[in-house]
């Protein structure tokens, strides 16, 4: 298992193609006044221990070196080992609504970004508790069963969109049945279920699931991402917006949250609704319903002991620029008795 420390290093990767990009101008710019001097037989006369290939390699070398850099700073670690800890806490399932109406802007910067936001702070704030990760839009799906690992956890989250569930719509009751079966039933462990969803296009029996699931011991924990004005569904391409979704009428659609679906949910089954704009109040709030829940004791596998790996990278680096600065441009004595890349010319 690895982990990336700082993540934010990976934006110097965008140096490497606009470094690329003027060194091919400038190569085609200085081949350009070569010719406008003289011949090129000429210019191996005045130059002849010039080498042709040397200059790319390098520049060859000042990219990779930029590279392992970024990656140095990022700094890799790896778990080592494995051990079996015990813990006390809560499983914790999260129901993302990845329908397209999630893309709305009303909330900055829209309504599945804004989820994200917050499911990642509410992990953050966790302590001892297992989680688990569902999607869902008009059929619901498993996206990371119950764990501890909270790095990979929030790595599956980013990577939700709503193009990974075909079927459109927001059936909550898809969730809450695929939720359901998340939990260990041996397991004296509280359970919690957390919906996020603009709580539009509600398809299924959601109610009669959700008192289903409170028998089961299951608490649901609703956060509501919208506004009641709501906002219309760009269609976008490339991440640019093309236009808004309209309806058989040719009218553009505006989606609008329905808070009292989820208010609903979260009544019958014994859990609380949350307005989800705000992150720290939605953190603050989900923190206090946790600790009124029974800590159960647990067992789990983590890996333990990450050792960070920048050194390796940070070694490359030093050792490309290195070379790059005491390597000549002129050709190498004994590379030029080997003439390996026919640079005398054929006789």
């Amino acid at each position: 298992m690895y982990i990336l420390e700082e993540e934010k290093f990976f934006w110097l990767l965008l140096i490497v193609p606009v470094l690329l990009l003027f060194y091919l101008l400038q190569v085609f710019w200085k081949r350009k006044k070569q010719k406008q001097f003289a011949k090129p037989e000429m210019l191996k006369q005045l130059s002849p221990d010039k080498s042709r290939f040397k200059p790319g390699l390098k520049f060859t070398f000042l990219l990779v070196a930029i590279v392992a850099m970024a990656f140095a700073l990022v700094n890799p670690k790896i778990g080592t080992k494995m051990e079996t800890v015990t813990r006390e806490g809560v499983d914790i399932v999260f129901a993302l609504d990845v329908s397209k109406s999630m893309e709305a802007e009303d909330v900055a910067p829209n309504r599945l970004e804004k989820s994200k936001q917050l499911v990642t702070q509410v992990i953050n704030n966790l302590g001892s508790d297992r989680i688990g990760l569902i999607g869902y839009a008009g059929s619901a799906f498993p996206q990371l069963p119950i764990t501890t690992d909270y790095a990979s956890a929030k790595m599956f989250l980013q990577s939700m969109n709503t193009d990974m569930v075909s079927s459109q719509g927001t059936a909550i009751s898809e969730a809450i049945k695929l939720a359901t079966t998340y939990y260990d039933d041996d397991s004296q462990t509280s359970k919690v279920l957390i919906i996020i969803s603009d709580g539009e296009d509600h398809e299924g029996d959601a109610l009669s699931l959700a008192e289903e699931a409170a028998k089961k011991g299951i608490r649901i924990f609703t956060i509501g991402v919208g506004t009641p004005k709501g906002g219309p569904i760009p269609i976008k391409r490339n991440g640019v917006i093309q236009s808004y979704k309209k309806d058989q009428n040719g009218e553009t659609v505006i989606t609008k949250m329905n808070d009292q679906t989820l208010k609903d949910i979260a009544n019958v089954a014994n859990g609380n609704y949350m307005q989800g704009n705000v992150t720290s109040e939605v953190t603050g709030e989900v923190a206090e319903f946790l600790q009124t829940l029974d800590q159960t004791e647990f067992e789990a596998k983590q890996f333990a002991d990450y050792q960070s790996q920048f050194q390796w990278f940070l070694g490359l680096a030093i050792l490309l620029l290195l070379a790059d600065i005491f390597m000549l441009e002129r050709k190498t004595a004994w590379v030029k008795k080997l003439n390996l890349f026919n640079e005398r010319g054929s006789k």
